[in-house]
């Protein structure tokens, strides 16, 4: 017997309808309206679900006239008439799976982080050279995501290679939701393609790193002094004979995790210090952050691992201008415009699979 059980989503909204009926009943009732306290509980309450409740009577007024679409395409209709039925199905199913898709999103759990600035860790993974050049593309993504919303960028560390990619980059994207969109990066992302340096015209398989962390203020964070570890040591790379003459880089360690911040970047060691700290402070933030809801989704559970090439979450296939998000399954393939920063159709894609 076939399974018809509702989709859990519908099963979610056919109950909110209900509370809002519910609370209609209770607003109208004397008792209620004369405890102004308990009337204005139960308004707020209305208000926040209203905008649901009202897509819901939509999606179900569309899937009522889809139905009666298709018995009439049932009828056996002439050819003219047939043709004006299907492409009114196609409307009506479009209408239905674009409310759908905004109900879900709005049911999706609200996570206290979404509205915080980022701090973005990318680092190469397995593959050499080749993943230092692919860690370059990502933050050009990231880079060029941010810049398209009217996001600030800020680099805060760069350990650069002599091919122009990275060992290391970590930078700061500023603008209002800007974790929202962009905590589903974190993970290990694989590309495969032909490296400029393959005579032979061979693929080649790299990784790269990505940690999105929250970036959170001091006050959030509450780091003892006597829990740090300070070191100083003369900056290395690009920067010119003063950067490499001063002892303007700073190495933090956090005694009780272990972890360790170095910045390089600033010919000031306190700009330096600053910069480690900010990243610490997001490192910590993120440690609890994540102990909190490491239960609330599968998607949030994913983090970033060792960069073995099978921990995959998305991978970037360029003879077939092809990136699939493993996580849900999605394959689009527009892989260029993907790297230069048109990353809402995955975003968006797993923001719904989340709820």
């Amino acid at each position: 017997m076939q399974n018809t059980r509702p989709d859990p989503v519908v099963e979610k909204l056919d109950s909110i309808e209900k509370r809002y009926q519910e609370i209609n009943a209770l607003m109208a009732r004397e008792e209620i309206t004369s405890d102004p306290e308990r009337l204005q509980t139960l308004a707020q309450e209305q208000a926040s679900i209203k905008e649901l409740v009202l897509k819901y009577c939509a999606y179900k007024a569309v899937d009522r006239n889809l139905a009666e679409t298709r018995e009439m395409q049932d009828d056996g209709l002439d050819n003219e008439m047939g043709d004006l039925i299907k492409e009114e199905m196609e409307t009506l199913e479009a209408r239905r799976e674009n409310l759908l898709r905004e109900m879900r999103m709005a049911l999706k759990p609200r996570d206290p982080a979404d509205q915080k600035d980022v701090i973005i860790e990318i680092r190469a993974g397995a593959g050499g050279g080749e993943a230092a050049l692919f860690a370059g593309d990502l933050f050009r993504t990231y880079s060029r995501y941010a810049l398209a919303k009217g996001w600030q960028v800020d680099t805060l560390s760069t350990s650069e290679t002599g091919i122009g990619g990275f060992k290391e980059i970590i930078f700061e994207i500023r603008g209002k939701g800007a974790f929202s969109r962009l905590k589903y990066e974190r993970g290990v992302h694989r590309v495969q393609r032909v490296p400029l340096t393959e005579s032979g015209g061979r693929i080649h398989t790299s990784t790269a790193t990505v940690a999105v962390l929250p970036r959170v203020d001091e006050v959030e964070v509450n780091i003892n002094p006597e829990d740090l570890r300070i070191d100083t040591f003369r900056a290395s790379g690009p920067g010119g004979q003063l950067v490499n003459k001063l002892s303007s880089a700073v190495r933090i360690t956090h005694i009780p995790t272990g972890m360790v911040v170095t910045c390089q970047d600033e010919r000031s060691q306190l700009k330096n210090k600053m910069k480690a700290l900010s990243v610490l402070r997001a490192r910590l933030y993120d440690q609890e952050h994540r102990k909190q809801l490491q239960q609330v989704t599968e998607n949030r559970r994913l983090q970033v691992g060792s960069g073995d090439r099978a921990e995959k979450i998305r991978t970037y296939n360029f003879p077939q201008s092809r990136v699939t998000d493993h996580r849900i399954g999605l394959t689009l393939h527009n892989l260029r415009n993907i790297l230069e920063g048109d990353l809402d159709d995955l975003i968006d894609a797993l923001g719904v699979a989340e709820v």
